[in-house]
Formats: structure tokens, sequence, C-alpha cells
């Protein structure tokens, strides 16, 4: 097994693509251990030393690591980790573990306009985070304001503000004319 590795915008988030699949729809989060305890794969990438979450995407696998913990010391590891678990024929998740499909519901006086702005969200933005290790889901709308959920790479990001506001604000507007400022959420 060949396991490639790129680089993310976050420094503190590497994208590893096992070449296979990890997920056969939507996402999974895990900003910590306990939360992993779902997965065998994540808990597994959590068993190593500086890893503070894992984030599964459709092929591949987001590690973000500790501030003060070096890629060099702990990528060999997180390699071994998710080689191991592929050997061992265990399910990435558990039994009674969900995936998430993305997007927050959302019914009322606005659903028209949230449609089309979960149908930008999954043609024009999600597929390109997701090509830097991540994922930004809807979360909810009022008043004009767009309140999006970002995971993965995306999540701790320091170039997050600039895609948010440069990139989604000004693509949301652009299209949409109810729309008029996109916030992140913390979930």
């Amino acid at each position: 097994m060949f396991i490639q590795t790129e680089s993310t915008p976050n420094p503190a988030t590497l994208k590893f693509l096992p070449g296979q699949t990890v997920l056969d729809a939507g996402t999974a989060d895990f900003p910590s251990a306990e939360a992993a305890e779902k997965s065998p794969l994540a808990a597994r990438i959590f068993s190593v030393n500086g890893v503070t979450g894992v984030f599964f995407g459709n092929d591949f696998v987001t590690v973000t690591k500790a501030e003060d913990v070096q890629w060099d010391h702990i990528k060999p590891a997180i390699l071994g980790a998710v080689m191991e678990h592929y050997q061992s024929g265990q399910p990435v998740m558990g039994a009674d573990a969900q995936t998430e499909s993305g997007h927050a519901e959302h019914s009322g006086e606005d659903a028209e306009v949230v449609n089309q702005i979960k149908d930008l969200l999954d043609s024009r933005v999600r597929p390109a985070v997701a090509q830097d290790g991540g994922d930004i889901t809807f979360h909810g709308f009022d008043r004009g304001v767009v309140y999006l959920h970002m995971q993965g790479a995306c999540a701790g990001c320091p170039s997050s503000t600039l895609t948010l506001k440069m990139g989604i604000e000004n693509l949301l507007r652009h299209y949409i004319p109810e729309v008029t400022e996109v916030r992140p959420v913390a979930v």
C-alpha cells in the first residue's frame, strides 16, 4: 500500500491519500480522541502523540497536529497507523457511527434561497475545499447572513477568513442577491 501526502493551506494539517475509498458518502469530523472512538481508523490515528484532529472525506484523511509538534516527527507514525488499519480489515467507521451528509436542514420562507445556497456550496465550494483536505457546510441563514461550518483543514486555517469573505461571500452575493454576509460557526 502506498499512501500519498499533500500539504494544505493550513500548516497544522496534512492530507493523507490512501489510494482507496475512505468514506462511501458524506464526511466525518473527529475534533478529539473521545469523538474518534466511533471510528477504528480515527482512534488509531489519535493514538499518535501530537494529533489533535482527524477528518475523513471520500478518498482522503486529513490530520491536524498540535502547534508544538513537527510533521517530521509524527508523519511516519501516522502513515503507519493508516497502513495498519487498512491491513487489519477493520471498517473505517464503527457500526453505530454516523457520517455527516453535510448541510443543516432549513425550512420556512427562505427555503428557496437556502436551496440555492446549498446548490452553490455543493457545486462550486465543497469540491474546491475537499482538494485542500476540508469541507464547508451550510449551518443557517438569517436576515441575509449565511452561517457556514468549516471542517478538516478549513477549521483553524489561517486563510479561512479570506476564503470565507473574499471567495465564498463574493460568490454567494453574486448569484443570490438576498445574501449580504457569510460568517463561520463552531459546532
